[in-house]
């Protein structure tokens, strides 16, 4: 074999290892690129999930909490934690559990949050947007299940303040039934609010004198702490 042949044959031998070399790593790269989970800026989707119920009375979170699984598998999203508040009304702004999911959020420590709905998850509109201009802050999206909001996309946004802006509306419906109801029960002479507890103020005072604490007192006649301590502190003469 002449010298030029047995070069070619060299140079024909290295590229078809080269090409077999590529692609093993390509399909390398294809099967395990197959089995991983969404990818987001060259690493993985980590998701945070939140359900609340505002009574524990028959009400249990764990249908939120099922749905929200499913859908984050179906997703590809890999789930960093699980927030849940029990008991606790839509009212209320500060939430235990969402309080620390807000605190995770600003630490960057998971790239979605996925609700159940939106009004599990915010008390008003004006409540919803602050929260959620807070995500967006901090590189966070915001998905709801059961409304088909996704907040990364325009139109999601968009929805997003229909359903919110209505949601709020509703509240403000229920609230003036509310308060039409107590006026009317007002004229009809019903007493509204907890009934005043008759509670035995020589007795309190007796007790306090022999050197019985607050919350001792409070025991014996059946009455909070903290009316004791008023109850006894407006009876006390004004010191000189």
């Amino acid at each position: 074999m002449e010298p030029s042949e047995l070069a070619v044959g060299k140079r024909r031998n290295r590229d078809i290892h080269t090409e077999d070399v590529a692609g093993g790593c390509c399909r390398r790269g294809g099967l395990s690129s197959a089995r991983r989970p969404t990818i987001l800026g060259g690493r993985f989707m980590r998701v945070a999930l939140y359900a609340r119920v505002s009574t524990c009375n028959g009400q249990s979170p764990e249908m939120q909490v099922a749905e929200l699984r499913e859908y984050a598998s179906r997703r590809g999203w890999e789930v960093f934690s699980e927030y849940v508040d029990l008991g606790i009304s839509g009212s209320k702004e500060s939430r235990p559990e969402l309080n620390r999911l807000m605190a995770d959020a600003h630490r960057r420590s998971f790239d979605v949050v996925l609700c159940w709905k939106i009004d599990r998850f915010g008390r008003s509109l004006k409540h919803l947007v602050n929260a959620l201009a807070d995500l967006d802050s901090y590189g966070v999206a915001f998905v709801s299940l059961r409304d088909n909001l996704d907040l990364s996309t325009p139109s999601g946004r968009l929805m997003f303040q229909i359903i919110g802006a209505m949601a709020e509306f509703e509240r403000s419906l229920i609230q003036e039934r509310v308060r039409a109801g107590l006026r009317n029960a007002k004229l009809k002479g019903k007493t509204l609010g907890r009934p005043r507890r008759i509670v035995d103020g020589d007795q309190m005072v007796r007790l306090r004198e022999q050197g019985a604490s607050f919350r001792e007192i409070a025991r014996a006649v059946g009455a909070s702490p903290g009316t004791v301590r008023t109850r006894l502190l407006r009876g006390r003469p004004a010191s000189r």
